[in-house]
């Protein structure tokens, strides 16, 4: 295995909060909106909660920034969203695109999701608007009142609660009325919001101390001081997550890697992976997340962290994204300590890309979107890469003085983006 030495960045910090700012301005204002646009809400709900995916389609006339409203008839209050800024004021909701969905062409579409509580469900919400053009064919909407309730500011990043059922609804959500799949593990039902996925797994069914039946532990190229083990008193969700005790230095590398059959996923895969660990990320290279890559002699494909902030690598030849340099690491995050955080990405192995979302925030130093860009993926494309994986590998590997505890939680990989 070729072991990336990488230089500590001063500026690292500093670039990253510039870039941040400068990514603020990139947000377009809202395009006017055609009275042909639809906008379709379809809900799941249990007592005392609910989620929705809501599509918006703006019909003949193309947007390049968009604001969705609604109305509820009950006392339902949303709390969470994602791919959407949301709040709420009184009974009304207001969604704003987030800066890499608001361009709609004409007869296109985009979707996001919310998730809510309420005492007394009203029904299903009216007055749906684009950019203040009243939409399904409804008529001019009813002007707020002159004194307006206090707006309450959805956070778009902030995990949910860990007993909250789906945060996002799939593809395959059934109306409120139809009772969700009836196919638990031997002990528990599988974590909910990831129907259809070939691998949906909350470690429920674990009944030992070490990871077995759907996960066995292995430790690549040699052994050491890291151990995998079942953790009941930290979890995401249920009663169960996977412990990984990561040591520094390298040979101590250990992993959980899932023996289900992944053939099924194609060359495109979307992984959910719900982490937690306790130590920042160091200036050294360490990993955390590896896929055997059958297309690169089966080397791995690897997400993890340099420098401060997650960072994917290619075994076979060290290419890193983004690029290690001040304004490559700048367009990476860190990986939140001491809280759940929601890890999805995206393989394309036929376009040869790869995206990366944060607590449902696309991260643009870990995009790699098939045209060389300096300082993020034109190191990633010094060679045609088109991988094809076959495995997903769930622990640590440090290859300097890093250190770190890790838990895993809710992990599920499928076609199609399962969402947090």
């Amino acid at each position: 295995m070729t072991i990336l030495r990488a230089r500590p960045l001063v500026a690292a910090v500093a670039a990253l909060a510039a870039v941040t700012a400068a990514g603020t301005a990139l947000l377009t204002g809202p395009a006017a909106a055609a009275q042909g646009c639809r906008v379709d809400y379809t809900p799941n709900q249990w007592p005392g909660g609910f989620t929705a995916n809501i599509k918006v389609s703006p019909g003949d006339t193309a947007v390049s920034g968009w604001t969705v409203t609604w109305t509820y008839a009950g006392d339902e209050r949303v709390t969470n969203g994602w791919n959407a800024t949301v709040s709420q004021s009184g009974s009304t909701v207001t969604a704003r695109n987030v800066s890499y969905n608001g361009t709609i062409p004409a007869g296109g579409s985009t979707e996001f999701g919310v998730q809510g509580t309420y005492g007394t469900a009203g029904g299903a919400p009216t007055g749906f608007s684009l950019n203040g053009v009243p939409c399904n064919g409804a008529g001019p909407t009813t002007p707020p009142p002159t004194t307006p309730p206090p707006t309450t500011t959805v956070p778009t990043t902030a995990p949910p609660p860990t007993t909250a059922p789906p945060t996002t609804a799939p593809p395959t959500t059934p109306p409120p009325t139809t009772p969700p799949p009836t196919t638990p593990p031997p002990t528990t039902p599988p974590p909910s919001g990831c129907a259809g996925a070939v691998l949906c797994d909350g470690f429920e069914n674990q009944t030992g101390p070490t990871p077995s039946g759907d996960w066995s532990v292995v430790s690549p190229d040699c052994s050491g001081a890291g151990t995998a083990t079942i953790d009941t008193t930290t979890t995401h969700s249920g009663s169960r997550a996977v412990r990984i005790n990561g040591a520094a230095g390298y040979c101590n590398h250990v992993f959980v890697r899932t023996t289900k059959n992944l053939s099924g996923l194609g060359s495109i895969r979307y992984a959910r992976i719900w982490v937690r660990h306790t130590t920042a990320q160091p200036t050294d290279h360490t990993t955390m997340i590896t896929m055997a890559d059958a297309a690169d002699g089966n080397r791995d494909l690897r997400l993890g962290g340099q420098n401060g902030a997650l960072q994917w690598n290619r075994a076979s030849d060290d290419a890193t994204l983004p690029e290690q340099s001040p304004a490559g690491v700048a367009q990476s995050v860190p990986l939140p300590t001491n809280r759940w955080a929601c890890l999805e990405f995206m393989v394309d192995g036929s376009a040869g890309q790869l995206r990366t979302w944060l607590d449902g925030v696309a991260v643009t130093g870990l995009t790699a979107d098939g045209v060389p860009t300096h300082d993020i993926d034109g190191q990633w494309y010094n060679r045609t890469w088109r991988p094809q994986l076959t495995d997903l590998k769930l622990g640590w590997e440090s290859y300097g003085g890093g250190a770190d505890t890790l838990w895993y939680d809710d992990v599920a990989m499928g076609s199609t983006r399962i969402g947090c």
